[in-house]
């Protein structure tokens, strides 16, 4: 009877240690890591309120579709392209809500997971990523509040905002997309990332 009692103590203690450590690698392994969640994004394929706009002379030879004034977001019917000759950078704006910014990366591919190394590696903010896909993420980011052991002491409330991320390929060219570092509404960033994939060689010149 003793020896049953001992052996069925030695089996629990095993089967609550095997517990603990499943429970400790599963916490270790979520820390840090974004969420994915694809359910509460639209991004679809529906063009009805853009309007195509030729990038070529501004140096770049694509065409990108962009919102018009019927998508209710203050957008103006010309949109205005902030660029410098020979400068490897441009600010698209489509009314005072949406700014698109483009970089020229030549021939650099890896983008994509150099940002993401980068969003994990960031120690005030969560990140769950709504679109992770290979040439472009759409993700949610969430100010720590205060009380994480990762916030700003001046962090009081939660503060959320919306970005969108992408490379795109045009003539063996890699050009970076992105909205701005602050982020916008959820709409907003629909709309780019819309216009981001829409992206393309304007094959018209």
């Amino acid at each position: 009877m003793i020896m049953r009692k001992t052996i069925k103590s030695i089996v629990t203690k095993k089967l609550m240690i095997l517990t603990l450590a499943a429970t400790s690698f599963w916490f270790l392994s979520c820390e840090d890591t974004p969420e994915i969640n694809t359910e509460d994004i639209v991004v679809d394929d529906d063009y009805y309120e853009f309007q195509d706009f030729i990038l070529t002379d501004y140096e770049i030879p694509a065409l990108i579709s962009l919102p018009d004034e019927t998508a209710n977001i203050g957008a103006s019917t010309k949109p205005e392209v902030k660029h410098d000759e020979s400068d490897i950078k441009w600010d698209i704006n489509v009314g005072r809500n949406f700014q698109l910014l483009i970089e020229d990366y030549g021939d650099i591919t890896d983008l994509i997971e150099v940002e993401k190394k980068e969003l994990a590696e960031q120690k005030f903010f969560k990140v769950k990523y709504l679109i992770d896909e290979e040439d472009m993420i759409l993700y949610e980011r969430v100010l720590l509040p205060k009380g994480s052991n990762k916030a700003s002491p001046t962090v009081g409330i939660e503060h959320k905002t919306y970005h969108v991320y992408a490379k795109k390929v045009v003539n063996n060219i890699t050009y970076e997309l992105q909205s701005g570092e602050d982020g916008y509404e959820k709409v907003i960033v629909e709309l780019m990332a819309k216009s981001i994939k829409s992206f393309r060689p304007n094959t018209e010149s």
